[in-house]
C-alpha cells in the first residue's frame, strides 16, 4: 500500500540513529513515502536563551545535513529535515501526529541490552507507530514477526504486521505465550482437565486474533505459535532473533492501565533482537484529532 504520510526518523547523529536513518530511508522508499529527519534542540535549560538557541540551532542544522547526505543519492526517497525545539520525548509525541510511522535509534547499550529511555519515552508516547533501531545487521533476515495476547492493542499490531508482511513478501508469524498453570496443578488446586480447558481457550484467542487475515491477505503464509513455558518478552526477542521485524502493541490485556507502556514491550526493547515496532491502539478521538497534512 503506497501512502503520502511521510515517515519521520529522529537522529543525534550517534551509530544507532544513524542505523535509524538507514532503515526509515529504505522503509520510505518501499512504502512510497517521503522521509523527515529531525533533531530535537532541547532548550529548556539555557541559561541565555537567543544566543545559545541560535548556535544549538546552527549545530543542529549541519547534523541534519550531514545526516541527509549519508542516504542521499542511494535510497530512492525524498528526503527534508526539520529541527523540533523543546524537551525531546515531548517534542516526538506532538510530532508523531503528523507521520505514519515514526523512527528512533535504540540507544547505547546496557545491563545486557539496548536500553535508552529517550526511546522508550518515544515509543510510550508516540500517536503512530515508532521502529526502534539498533546496530544489528538487517541484511540476510526473514519474516515478521508479533507478539499476541487477545487484548485490542494485540489486534492493531496483527494489522500492522501482516499489512508490513504482505507488502515485503514475508512470512507471518504470530507468537502467543504465556505461563501455563503447571505450578497450581501440582499444589493440587487445578484439575488437569481445567488446565487442558484453559489450553483450550488460549488456542481460541490465538486464533481469533488473526481471523480475516486469510480473506485481507489471500498469499501471506501466517505461522502460529503459541508458547505456554516462557515469558512472553523472553518468547518474542527468541522468535524474532533473525526477523527483519518484530512487531508489538504497547501494552497488552494485563498489567496497570496508566502505564503507556506495557511490561512485555518494555522489556523487548531493552533486549531489542531486531527492528522493532511498537504501535499504539488507534481510537477514533485520535484519529479524528491528527490535523491533515
Amino acid at each position: 500500500m503506497r501512502t503520502s504520510k511521510p515517515i519521520a526518523v529522529a537522529t543525534n547523529d550517534s551509530p544507532q540513529s544513524q542505523a535509524a536513518v538507514k532503515w526509515a530511508a529504505h522503509r520510505a522508499a518501499r512504502a512510497g513515502a517521503p522521509l523527515i529527519l529531525l533533531h530535537v534542540v532541547d532548550d529548556r535549560w539555557v541559561a541565555e536563551p537567543l544566543p545559545w538557541t541560535g548556535m544549538l540551532l546552527e549545530k543542529g542544522e549541519e547534523l541534519l545535513e550531514t545526516a541527509a547526505g549519508r542516504v542521499r543519492g542511494t535510497v530512492p526517497v525524498d528526503i527534508t529535515t526539520k529541527i523540533l525545539e523543546g524537551g525531546i520525548a515531548g517534542s516526538l509525541r506532538r510530532y508523531s501526529t503528523k507521520v505514519s510511522m515514526l523512527v528512533v535509534g535504540s540507544g547505547a547499550p546496557h545491563l545486557g541490552g539496548s536500553l535508552t529511555d529517550r526511546a522508550l519515552q518515544v515509543a510510550a508516547a508516540a500517536k503512530c507507530p515508532v521502529a526502534v533501531i539498533g546496530e544489528q545487521e538487517v541484511e540476510g533476515r526473514h519474516g515478521v514477526v508479533v507478539g499476541v495476547d487477545g487484548s485490542e492493542d494485540a489486534t492493531h499490531a496483527v494489522a500492522f504486521a501482516a499489512a508490513e508482511a504482505d507488502r515485503e513478501g514475508q512470512e507471518l508469524t504470530v507468537v502467543y505465550a504465556f505461563r501455563a498453570p503447571d505450578r497450581w496443578i501440582d499444589a493440587g488446586l487445578l484439575t488437569r482437565n481445567l488446565s487442558q480447558l484453559a489450553m483450550q481457550e488460549e488456542q481460541i484467542v490465538l486464533s481469533e486474533t488473526i481471523s480475516g487475515l486469510a480473506e485481507d491477505y489471500p498469499d501471506l503464509v501466517v505461522h502460529k505459535v503459541l508458547k505456554t513455558d516462557v515469558e512472553p518478552a523472553a518468547a518474542l526477542v527468541k522468535a524474532a532473533a533473525d526477523a527483519r521485524m518484530l512487531v508489538v502493541g504497547s501494552r497488552g490485556r494485563g498489567g496497570f492501565k496508566r502505564l503507556l507502556l506495557g511490561s512485555t514491550a518494555h522489556a523487548v526493547l531493552t533486549h531489542l533482537p531486531c527492528p522493532t515496532v511498537i504501535t499504539p491502539i488507534r481510537r477514533l478521538t485520535d484519529i479524528n484529532k491528527e490535523p491533515a497534512i
